[in-house]
């Protein structure tokens, strides 16, 4: 069985890509493989933040390795926060501070069009692969639901019945999600190896 590391520490993303990939490979976590240090991800895209995780684990530990980096654009702002999305109102993920700044940003705007995009970089031997996921929407005037975590609860994907992801079960979510999107195409190209 190939050993693959996802570099993550998240319990919930590692159980859900090993329930996918089944027995073909052996999804390592950055936890598994000692790595305890704060990956950088210093770069201005996305794509660059998810190819340099995946490039330090290779080159500190040796392991093929895939990494993803998600970003809310919001049409509004210019794109913002983009790939500061987890830090967009100041160091820490703290979400909520992150929701309150865009609400306040997008205070009496009326056009409220986003788009979430997901990238995961797969680093196997010398070559990278790229694969990527995003899903249309619109940013709420205030927060609906409790589930999910960042941005669901004022995200509202244009697919679905009018609900935020936080008032979708992940089941709903990962259908429709950027992330399920590039996840899927990630599974379907290791699948065919």
């Amino acid at each position: 069985m190939k050993k693959i590391v996802f570099a993550t520490n998240n319990v919930h993303k590692l159980q859900e890509l090993r329930q996918m990939l089944g027995d073909r490979y052996e999804i390592l976590g950055l936890a598994d493989i000692g790595c305890h240090e704060e990956i950088p991800e210093t770069a201005d895209f996305i794509e660059e933040n998810a190819q340099m995780k995946a490039r330090y684990v290779k080159e500190k530990y040796g392991y093929d390795c895939f990494s993803d980096d998600t970003g809310l654009e919001i049409d509004a702002l210019g794109g913002e926060p983009g790939v500061h999305s987890a830090r967009y109102a100041g160091p820490g993920h703290n979400s909520e501070a992150n929701i309150d700044k865009v609400l306040l940003k997008l205070d009496g705007v009326t056009e409220r069009t986003a788009r979430f995009r997901t990238a995961i970089a797969l680093l196997q031997g010398d070559e990278m692969h790229m694969f990527e996921g995003q899903v249309e929407g619109i940013i709420l005037t205030e927060r609906h639901g409790t589930g999910g975590f960042g941005y669901d609860s004022i995200f509202q994907p244009i697919e679905g019945d009018g609900s935020t992801f936080a008032q979708m079960s992940p089941q709903e979510k990962n259908r429709i999600s950027h992330r399920g999107r590039a996840v899927a195409r990630l599974v379907e190209f290791l699948n065919s190896q």
